[in-house]
């Protein structure tokens, strides 16, 4: 067999007008959605405010349903850099995602039905300054 060293233009401009629109291709994972349930989605909250946080939660945790995950990592910190003890009004615990991100997902009653636990995570995958989701299986 002799390899080509390069593509004539024909074929370049048949490789770029298939790639544009490649419908033939059949997706032999599109029946196997349903069956395959991936492990874990991470994803890191650091820098977050409280309100954009839970946002953020919310969109994560129906992207992890939705792309059928187990479980969602969610890294806090542990809130030791929270500026929310110098606010008067701000609960000092309550401030920081650690405990404001569990609270909100038990809160919401459409996002508690996605759920099975949620609690701090291993040692290994960040401890007291992550979050561990467990996901129900829609």
């Amino acid at each position: 067999m002799i390899k080509r060293k390069g593509l004539s233009e024909e074929d370049k401009k048949t490789w770029e007008d298939y790639i544009k629109d490649p419908s033939d291709i059949y997706d032999k994972d599109r029946n196997n959605k349903k069956k395959i349930r991936k492990e874990r989605f991470k994803f890191d909250l650091h820098g977050y405010t409280l309100e954009d946080a839970n946002k953020k939660v919310r969109e994560v945790l129906f992207f992890c349903i939705e792309n059928r995950f187990k479980e969602l990592l969610l890294i806090t910190g542990k809130g030791i850099h929270s500026t929310s003890d110098k606010d008067a009004y701000i609960s000092k615990d309550f401030g920081k995602l650690k405990f404001s991100v569990p609270e909100f997902i038990r809160s919401d009653v459409e996002l508690n039905k996605l759920i099975i636990s949620i609690n701090d995570a291993d040692l290994k995958d960040g401890g007291e300054g992550a979050i561990l989701v467990k996901l129900r299986d829609l």
